[in-house]
């Protein structure tokens, strides 16, 4: 809708307030909250807060400016307008670009900003004139979490109906009589009811979800226990798919929390059993044809091959961004659908680069990159994606041979010793993007302000809290040393 057709429809709807969201350097949404009347009474665009936008203090969002230098300006974007589906009062939801007060150019630390570029950077090298994503996000959703970390405790403590460890319990969903059906760890993939006892909910995310414009495939119980799911989103183009995960994750949220359940995307919640990924599909477009698709292994073109060995080649400082918590490392182990294996294959789902073969129609071709997780901010993981797999084409990589025979996770360590693996900690990866970067700032798509930024940020708040504070479990293995 145009500025105009907003202020009709805010009209029709009774729409009383305007919610402007936008999203830190780190993937948080973030909003303010105006009478609908500050942003529709205005007689002249130019002088409106279309143009104008909305000043808010950028020192206290994470990831953006010092306090000397806070004043920072949210400009809507028409194009996202919509109801907002978890707010009582009707209210507008637009999702916001940032700019500069003083220069009025977009900021250099604005994540949305980065995703456009990196659409434009395609667009401007004569690859291609579309980017399509799909993302895959997990979650869980729990009946209850406990946690706390102090200088002399820490414990967490999560608890699911629906979670085989309360097989013994009393239950909550039938008058307190147990009735049984629970998935076993590592088989929710994908039980009928009772054992599913989510697909209401589900339904309920999926109807909100496509009011809100986001198509949806199709939904699931996911392989761990004690309610895993997964909604799947029809590809759309980069930025806005972006915008789409994000819509996705605040009504995935808020549903839960309606239900008296709390919603969460931290990749592994549970010991010993599947942890949540964001398995990311690609694909690069030119006038309406699919360039992945040609003649080449599993039917993909030697672009497609190109593309692939770039994300190889940089799969260990991707991994810095589209698995950007301590926590990421909990999930990327062998022996959980988590591919850690820097290699390619068709249908091979333990490898990091997947040819999905669901269907031979050429505009199906793309590549699944797996390691990915929803912890990540979607507009920088895409952008970074993107841009991986773009070093590949403009280099004319080869990812070589695909690995196809076995699960990668059967291999000895043998012929484990010269395939690529992403790193085994965030502290790993973010050494890995200190020194493997220079592709991620082609056509000025990323800066070396936003990933000096990123890594300081990382290592003060993230990998030396974690690497300096005793764990629980360690006074169970040394508590008596």
């Amino acid at each position: 809708m145009t500025p105009e057709e907003i202020k009709g429809f805010c009209a029709t709807n009774g729409v009383r307030f305007v919610d402007v969201k936008f999203v830190d350097l780190f993937g948080q949404w973030q909003h303010l909250t105006r009478p609908i009347h500050e942003l529709n009474d205005w007689t002249e665009y130019e002088n409106s807060p279309w143009r104008n936008g909305y000043g808010f203090d950028g020192s206290s969002i994470r990831g953006f400016q010092k306090i000397e230098e806070s004043d920072m300006l949210l400009i809507p974007d028409p194009d996202t307008a919509l109801i907002d589906p978890a707010i009582q009062a009707p209210t507008l939801s637009v999702v916001c670009n940032v700019e500069d007060p003083v220069t009025r150019q977009p900021y250099s630390r604005d994540a949305r900003y980065v995703a456009r570029k990196a659409e434009q950077y395609v667009k401007d090298t004569g690859t291609g004139d579309t980017v399509y994503i799909g993302p895959e996000l997990e979650f869980f959703l729990f009946d209850e979490v406990r946690f706390g970390s102090d200088q002399h405790s820490s414990f967490y403590s999560v608890d699911s109906d629906e979670g085989i460890w309360n097989s013994g319990a009393e239950s909550t969903l039938s008058g307190g009589l147990n009735q049984g059906y629970r998935p076993r760890y590592k088989e929710g993939y994908f039980p009928v009811s009772p054992h599913d006892t989510q697909t209401d909910i589900r339904n309920e995310m999926v109807e909100i979800m496509e009011a809100c414009g986001i198509q949806i495939e199709l939904h699931h119980h996911e392989v761990a226990t004690a309610g895993q799911g997964e909604i799947d989103m029809r590809f759309d183009t980069l930025t806005k798919m972006a915008d789409k995960a994000m819509l996705y994750k605040y009504i995935v949220k808020n549903v839960a929390k309606k239900h008296g359940k709390v919603a969460t995307f931290m990749p592994k919640p549970l010991f010993q059993d599947n942890g949540s990924g964001m398995h990311t599909h690609l694909s690069i477009w030119r006038n309406g044809a699919n360039l992945f698709a040609g003649d080449q292994y599993a039917g993909v073109s030697e672009m497609c091959l190109s593309y692939i060995a770039g994300l190889v080649k940089h799969g260990k400082a991707l991994m810095a961004i589209c698995a950007p918590t301590t926590n990421s490392y909990k999930r990327l182990v062998p022996g959980y659908e988590a591919p850690v294996n820097l290699v390619y294959s068709a249908r091979n789902r333990s490898a990091a680069c997947r040819i999905p073969l669901v269907s031979p129609d050429p505009r199906q071709k793309r590549v699944e990159f797996r390691p990915p997780d929803p912890t990540a901010n979607p507009y920088l993981a895409f952008s970074a994606i993107l841009m991986a797999g773009m070093d590949g084409i403009k280099k004319g990589l080869h990812p070589g041979p695909p690995l196809d025979k076995t699960n990668l996770f059967d291999l000895s360590p043998e012929e484990l010793k010269n395939i690529p693996t992403v790193a085994q900690s965030l502290e790993g990866s973010l050494q890995a993007l200190e020194e493997d970067h220079d592709w991620l700032l082609q056509g000025g798509v990323f800066t070396p302000d936003i990933i000096e930024t990123w890594l300081a940020y990382k290592y003060e708040n993230e990998v030396d809290p974690i690497r300096m504070r005793p764990h629980p479990h360690e006074f169970h293995m040394y508590f008596d040393a």
